[in-house]
């Protein structure tokens, strides 16, 4: 009887311990039930995030907003490839943000690579230092005419002058990045260096000639481009003028660095082969000396180019100058021609003068290819005489 009644007070509890047991297994089932769905569908979860994370950084950061009005409108970025070799060694674009330092630092550099990774064409960079228009633009139309691929052309004006030309015009789109130049002052060398240094950018340009708004040239364009991309030597006028305009000009403040006996005058207008135009953009110590010690009446465009190759480059240079100017009456500046004074003798006068001149180390009567000073009433008279005279 005794054990009916133990038996009988022990099975309450052991319905009670069995329920616990099927709760935890149950507990148990559905926490692994838990992990086996979380291994599942981890995958879908981080590639919706990645997916998320890769559009929100595509939609704020390549593709740029640009506002319009109470709008916002995205753009994909073009790609642009801006180390191409033609845009490295043919620039386009002369409106660069470049600083003259910057500029002419680039423009020092020379490749020691034999030969070129292109098929170049050398040309003539024809720089044109100007107070602003363009006076006699036809006639230099006119001569460019058909030779595309043999020249560039620079134009330097005052800061904020805007060069307004047609777009079919070679010199479209030509004015370099430009600051006001001061007459007699080292900022006219700064403009020529300027010029130099944003004409060296084109690897092509093999010949560099500085011209002004009142140049013209004499000679139709191929017989200018062969006499200076065959020419041995530089054409800059450099000669030892021991007067108070040549040697009276000099400080004896340049000392040690300049001596009398290396000072030399010059005509501004020079034309340079591509190796001496890097050697003068990449000078600094002598153009600073210039700019300390050579002020009116010393005059720095007809003293530092002169005196540099003289002291450095001698033999790259002919010692005179391809540009004709009348000199015959002496004064501050040579005289300027108007439409009455252009005749058929006069320009064949220039073109032949009846000197002789060394090129390459040979004897021609072919000196100049430009002269100045015209005036812009010259410019229809001028026009006249391109097919009878000058041959374009």
């Amino acid at each position: 009887m005794a054990r009916n009644r133990w038996d009988r007070e022990d099975a309450p509890e052991k319905h009670i311990g069995l329920l616990q047991l099927v709760q935890m297994l149950s507990l148990l089932v559905i926490f692994v039930a838990g992990i086996i769905i979380g291994i599942a569908t981890s995958p879908h979860i981080n590639r919706y995030f990645d997916s998320l994370a890769q559009l929100t950084f595509t939609n704020n950061i390549a593709s740029p907003k640009i506002s319009d009005d109470n709008c916002t409108i995205l753009r994909t970025c073009e790609k642009v490839d801006c180390l191409t070799m033609e845009g490295f060694v043919h620039p386009d674009n002369l409106t660069h943000s470049m600083t003259d330092d910057e500029v002419l630092w680039r423009a020092s550099m020379l490749p020691y690579k034999k030969g070129y990774p292109f098929d170049r064409v050398p040309k003539v960079a024809f720089m044109f230092l100007t107070r602003g228009p363009l006076p006699l633009l036809p006639l230099w139309e006119r001569f460019f005419r058909g030779h595309a691929g043999y020249f560039s052309i620079y134009v330097h004006t005052p800061e904020d002058y805007e060069l307004d030309v047609s777009t079919d015009s070679p010199f479209y789109g030509r004015k370099i990045p430009s600051k006001d130049v001061e007459w007699g002052s080292i900022s006219m060398v700064d403009a020529e260096k300027r010029l130099l240094a944003n004409a060296l950018l084109d690897f092509s340009n093999e010949r560099f000639v500085l011209l002004s708004e009142s140049c013209i040239p004499i000679y139709k364009f191929s017989i200018v481009y062969k006499y200076l991309i065959r020419s041995k030597q530089s054409f800059v006028e450099s000669y030892d003028a021991p007067t108070r305009y040549g040697r009276g000009r000099y400080n004896q403040k340049m000392l040690p660095d300049i001596h009398l006996y290396q000072w030399r005058k010059g005509s501004q207008w020079f034309e340079i082969q591509r190796d001496l135009a890097v050697y003068l953009v990449s000078d600094t110590k002598y153009h600073t000396i210039f700019k300390k010690y050579c002020r009116p009446a010393c005059y720095p465009d007809e003293h530092y180019i002169p005196t540099y190759l003289n002291m450095f480059h001698g033999s790259l240079n002919a010692n005179r100058t391809v540009t004709w100017v009348d000199w015959s009456i002496v004064a501050p500046h040579p005289p300027t021609y108007d439409g009455i004074d252009v005749t058929e003798g006069f320009i064949q006068s220039i073109r032949n003068k009846g000197n002789q001149c060394s090129y390459n180390s040979e004897m021609t009567s072919v000196c100049y290819l430009f002269a100045r000073k015209f005036a812009p009433s010259a410019l229809v008279p001028l026009l006249n005489l391109t097919s009878t005279v000058m041959g374009f």
